[in-house]
This record gives structure tokens, sequence and C-alpha cells, in this order.
């Protein structure tokens, strides 16, 4: 299946020039920067484990599957993980695994699975701007990539993915070669998510709480989306108004703000994960 998601530089400008003229509305503020590459480091390990029990508290955990990863900001060409068979509700900062290109853990003393490494090595290595992505067994997601579709932009937090995911249409769902990996970095291409078929969902983002975000909302519209449709044809927002909700709700510093909530909850709720 071959979907075609590109965006004419016409529809980009009238997006880009919605964003403009929305933004000053919103005033959002944005991710820190760092000048010390160890503070960052710490930053990223901790909204990484934030990230694992944001995912646990939503009912994402399914056994042993399902990981994100942060890019380190020091070692770029190595990535944070969870360790293989810890439940996410568990997962601290010092519990989280440093891997190498190589598929090595070069920090840490538990082993990681050959399935996380295989996919988020070759997506960090094929899109340098990404610094987390997300995966998991989640209910609404595995049950849309049986469907063999994309979302239709029905409700305003599904036109963030609008344009902006694509379809990964390949029936080998045990994915755990680098060959079979790099066809979904390829197929990724520079799009902010994908449907796996017969698999479930994968995010990115420029920050961790970007890429955990997008994975949670995305779920909900998969939910939304199978409810709207038991029920009739669900109603679809036009293409430009599609667009323009994307340039204000799909970016990655709205990625990154729409998480804070869940992050500042989690941490007040379980400050053990900073361990």
């Amino acid at each position: 299946m071959d979907i075609v998601t590109s965006i004419p530089d016409t529809e980009t400008d009238l997006a880009v020039s919605k964003q403009a003229a929305y933004e000053p509305l919103f005033k959002r503020r944005g991710p820190p920067r760092f000048e010390d590459l160890g503070q960052e480091r710490q930053y990223r390990k901790e909204r990484l484990a934030a990230g694992f029990r944001i995912f646990a508290a939503l009912g994402f955990s399914e056994g042993v599957a399902g990981h994100i990863t942060a890019r380190d900001p020091e070692f770029t060409d190595t990535f944070w993980v969870n360790p293989f068979g810890m439940h996410f509700a568990h997962v601290t900062v010092s519990d989280l695994i440093r891997v190498d290109g190589a598929g090595d853990v070069v920090e840490g003393t538990m082993p990681v699975n050959v399935a996380a490494f295989a996919i988020h090595h070759q997506i960090h290595v094929a899109r340098p701007d990404v610094v987390a992505a997300a995966h998991a067994h989640s209910i609404y997601g595995k049950a849309w990539s049986a469907v063999g579709r994309l979302l239709d932009p029905i409700t305003q937090d599904a036109c963030a993915f609008y344009e902006d995911h694509v379809f990964f249409d390949d029936t080998r769902v045990m994915i755990t070669e680098a060959s079979e990996a790099a066809l979904i970095a390829e197929r990724l291409g520079a799009h902010k998510a994908a449907i796996l078929r017969n698999h479930g969902l994968l995010t990115v983002g420029q920050t961790v709480d970007e890429a955990v975000w997008w994975f949670i909302s995305m779920e909900r519209c998969c939910q939304a989306q199978f409810l709207a449709e038991s029920v009739g044809t669900p109603l679809q927002v036009d293409p430009e108004n599609a667009r323009a909700a994307r340039a204000v709700n799909g970016t990655a510093q709205a990625g990154w703000f729409q998480c804070q909530p869940l992050h500042d909850r989690i941490l007040r709720q379980q400050p053990d994960l900073l361990e």
C-alpha cells in the first residue's frame, strides 16, 4: 500500500501563515536548552523514565513489549532505553541502559530488547532530528493497525497527524533484523508517526515529551475513529482547516507542551522514578 502524504508548497505556506497568526494567542513555553551535556543527559533520562511511568498509568504495558528511546546528547550514535523485561511502572532513571550502534549495552547492566535496538537504531540513524521514538502494543493502536488505513481528520486532535503519518504495509510483524527496521525508517520519512501493519503505533519527536505525547494522542485518535465509525460515517475536517490545525497543534513545541501536565502529574504521584 502506497499512501502519498506530501504537502504542496502553497498549502504548506498557508499552514505556516496560520500558525504565525495563532501562535501569539497560546503563549506556550518550550523545552529547556542546555549548555552542559551532562545536565542535558540527565534531563533526557528523567523525561524518559517519566514517559514509561505515564505509559504504564495509561495501560500501554503488555508483557515485555514496548520501548521508548532517547538519543544521548554527547554520544549521539547511542541511545537510552528501558531494560528488556522490566515493567514500565518500575523503570527509574538509574535502570535505563545506553546502547551503541552495534546493539551492545555500554552503560547499565540489564539486556536490551533486540526489537527495540533494531527499530530505534535505524530511526535514529535515518533521522538526525529525532531525539526520541516511542512504540508500545496499545489496544486501539494495535486494532487500527489491522485496518490498513491512515487516520482521518475527524477531530481537532487527529488533525495533528493529517498528512504527517504513514502506514507501513509489511506482513513481517516481528522486526529483529536491521534490514527490516530500515524499511520502517525509510517509510517513516520525515513524518512524526507510523502505523505498523498488524503491529501498532510508532511516534518520534525532537524531545522525549513530544514522542510520548504523539503516541498517547495517536492512540486516542484511533479509539475515537473506532467509536465514530461504529455509529456512522464521521464528518471530516476539510484539508485547509486540517492543515491549519496541524500547524498549531502538530508542531514539535506543541507536542512537548501537551505532555507537560502528564509529566508533572506522574512526577508528583511517583517521585521515585527519579532514583
